[in-house]
């Protein structure tokens, strides 16, 4: 085999069979072990909000974390990528799903991963870190403030007369009609479960917080029998396991219907899994094979998608704690989804005592985590990457995620070339 042809074979080599050729012990999968159940516990809580607030049943973020993470491990160009539901795919799902139902948002799921696989395979991978900084920051901030917007009816437990707006300004007028119906118990157990993730973060940062404060808000609205919506009450328990899987309707009218919602997931879904795996590239010295990473995303989303999930991606909150947690390699990914089922088998009726108001607090906490806050202050203080951001983050608020995108790469690109004309120029 020539030179050229082994580094293109190493391309789309998961990093899985790279790991077990070097030499996988049982020192290293007590280390994974670790690990999977470190981010598995921090999953837990955070799958089933994230399905809640993208307007679907808790149980498909759990069968979306437990098909996909298993299976974007398993073929993942990174060593550490953790795959799962994140708050960034909030909007589009949610969006999705009142537009086209559950049966269309599984072909677009599923159509999204084709998407991502073909991206990968033809080693297009690399076009996506082009996206400019300024514009993923300003689409990040859009993101989690759109979140942020949609927790606000669960988390003060308010009741509207009619269905809640999709659209941002319309949604807070409804919300601020609605806010006579304000239910103190609920809101205080979203505040306690933010309050004590914040204080546990600080003070105890080996635990884990997220579960904790849910495990306790839980505990007090059943001792207390406080008037607050759970997840039975809403969504009648889960599963305690995983759906036979079966293909979503496909037709021809369908598949152009959902095509626009695909794309907007293939655009999302490379970028967001790519920043993951640059981010654990840096906190471990590794390198990720770009192109192999996306056709892991791209596959395990047409498997979430045949299970009932939802999309899929790398996160970089997950990855990064199972960095910390000491996950060796995929092996840790794949164990996660593991413990995810386990606790589905074992432990699902539990969940039904859930409040929603306090996987309203993890979701608000998430959304101003997710924003980077700091980023944004000091690109506004130029006018060329201020104009780009402001327009990313407005038409991403204000319209949707695909608009915000397109019009901050338009004016990104515009810029550029003026600025390259002028040097022309000068010279």
């Amino acid at each position: 085999m020539t030179e050229a042809a082994r580094a293109a074979a190493n391309l789309y080599r998961p990093k899985l069979a790279t790991v077990l050729a070097e030499g996988y012990g049982l020192a290293d999968l007590r280390k994974d072990a670790v690990a999977g159940l470190t981010v598995a516990i921090v999953a837990l809580p955070l799958s089933m909000a994230i399905a809640i607030a993208s307007g679907v049943s808790p149980d498909r973020g759990l069968y979306t974390a437990i098909v996909g993470g298993f299976l974007v491990s398993a073929l993942s160009g990174s060593r550490f990528q953790i795959g799962g539901p994140a708050g960034a795919f909030i909007v589009l799902v949610a969006a999705t799903a009142a537009k086209f139902g559950v049966e269309g948002l599984a072909l677009t799921v599923l159509i999204s991963g084709l998407m991502l696989t073909l991206v990968g395979a033809l080693r297009l991978g690399g076009l996506i870190r082009h996206v400019p900084h300024t514009v993923t920051v300003g689409f990040t901030a859009g993101i989690a403030v759109t979140i942020s917007a949609s927790q606000l009816k669960d988390l003060f437990g308010l009741k509207l007369a009619g269905v809640e707006p999709g659209p941002f300004l319309p949604k807070l007028a409804a919300l601020a009609h609605a806010a006579p119906s304000a239910n103190l118990a609920a809101f205080a157990l979203g505040v306690a479960v933010v309050a004590i993730t914040v204080g546990m973060r600080r003070w105890r940062p080996m635990w884990p917080a997220m579960l904790i404060a849910v495990a306790a808000a839980t505990l007090a609205g059943v001792f207390f029998h406080l008037p607050v919506a759970t997840i039975g009450s809403r969504f009648g328990g889960i599963p305690h396991g995983l759906p036979v899987p079966r293909l979503p309707a496909i037709t021809a009218h369908e598949v152009l219907a959902v095509l626009p919602a695909a794309l907007s997931f293939t655009l999302l879904g490379g970028i967001e899994s790519l920043l993951s795996a640059v981010v654990a590239d840096g906190m471990t010295g590794r390198q990720h094979r770009s192109n192999m990473e996306l056709i892991a995303q791209g596959v395990a989303n047409m498997a979430s998608a045949l299970f009932g999930g939802i999309a899929v991606t790398g996160t970089i909150a997950r990855t990064a704690t199972n960095i910390r947690a000491g996950g060796r390699s995929p092996v840790s990914g794949m164990l996660h989804a593991i413990f995810l089922l386990v606790f589905m088998v074992v432990a699902a009726p539990l969940a039904s005592y859930v409040p929603v108001a306090a996987l309203a607090g993890v979701l608000v906490l998430v959304a101003w985590n997710m924003a980077e806050k700091a980023e944004f202050a000091k690109l506004m203080r130029e006018w060329r990457s201020a104009t780009v951001l402001a327009a990313t983050f407005g038409l991403t608020v204000a319209r949707d995620l695909t608009t915000g995108i397109l019009a901050g790469c338009l004016l990104a690109t515009a810029f550029w070339a003026a600025h390259r004309l002028q040097l022309r120029r000068g010279v």
